[in-house]
């Protein structure tokens, strides 16, 4: 099974060497594998190394925090996700429809999601 950080490590690389017009083939070549193995760097089959990640951030020019950056623990967004669900399910056990409509209509407006509509 995929590790979520190989995962997001591999997207990263994926979006920086398109950024940069590079194919997979030439990132390969400057570090002296397949492309095959790039390949399997973006898709998160295969983790990456620290020396690798180096060499990587290297040839791309980024540093290389730049790997990691936007990326959530595992756990907060599980819990994220829990915490929705559990709304949601709280939402649709409401059986009066004004009822959750008052509620979905506050919660837009302390989302913001009424002014964005509005402007």
């Amino acid at each position: 099974m995929k590790h979520f950080v190989d995962v997001h490590v591999g997207k990263k690389l994926k979006q920086i060497r398109r950024h940069r017009r590079m194919s997979q083939t030439d990132v390969a070549q400057q570090l002296d594998i397949s492309f095959q193995q790039v390949q399997k760097y973006e898709m998160g089959t295969n983790r990456i190394a620290a020396s690798r990640l180096f060499e990587l951030a290297q040839v791309l020019n980024v540093p290389t925090s730049y790997f990691f950056e936007g990326m959530k623990a595992e756990d907060d967004e599980k819990k994220t996700r829990d915490a929705d669900a559990q709304i949601l399910d709280a939402l649709a056990a409401i059986k009066d429809d004004r009822l959750k409509l008052r509620i979905m209509s506050f919660v837009n407006d302390i989302c913001g999601v009424a002014e964005a509509r509005t402007a």
